[in-house]
């Protein structure tokens, strides 16, 4: 398989898929976006088993990307600016573990990456709770959760202005 023909693949986890899925669908460079569930010890979960918080999976986003127009850097340090990195229980009004920031890695190249990011940010603005796991099985998550934002855009807004999201964000990345 040539570079070109070569499917790369990045996944985080930062809180509401839903909103993380809005926020990567805008990115020039990203081919096509999954949201679903990973780093738990359940086969195939579903939403309200996640929910409950005894899977051990989070909500994440599965990002195909073209490299010659973004970088895995440039999508990494994307994803990080959209969520609060100091938080390890959640985000912003989403509480559990099923909500904790994590950068799953998909080979050796963006296990480095990440750690250096992380490292460099964390010298300029203190100690930061993003776990940076190697990739496991992803899970699509259920069709009316892939794409809410367009299927259900009133409830979207209404989501996104009642988690206090766009406030808390300028409050840290704004310094």
């Amino acid at each position: 398989m040539n570079e070109q023909s070569q499917k790369h693949l990045a996944t985080f986890a930062g809180g509401c898929f839903w909103c993380v899925q809005h926020d990567f669908d805008h990115v020039i460079g990203v081919l096509s976006t999954s949201v679903g569930y990973t780093g738990g010890h359940t086969l195939h979960p579903t939403y309200q088993q996640v929910c409950e918080g005894t899977t051990g999976h989070v909500e994440a986003i599965q990002i195909e990307f073209d490299p010659h127009r973004i970088s895995y850097q440039e999508l990494l340090t994307y994803f990080l600016r959209g969520i609060e990195p100091n938080r390890s229980a959640g985000q912003f009004c989403d509480i559990g573990t099923q909500y904790r920031p994590v950068i799953f890695y998909h080979n050796a190249e963006q296990k480095q990456i990440a750690e250096r990011v992380i490292q460099q940010l964390e010298s300029a603005m203190g100690p930061f709770a993003v776990a940076i796991e190697p990739s496991t099985a992803f899970y699509p998550a259920e069709e009316h959760h892939q794409k809410f934002y367009k299927k259900e855009p009133e409830h979207y807004e209404r989501y996104t202005q009642g988690s206090g999201r766009e406030k808390r964000l300028k409050d840290i990345w704004d310094k």
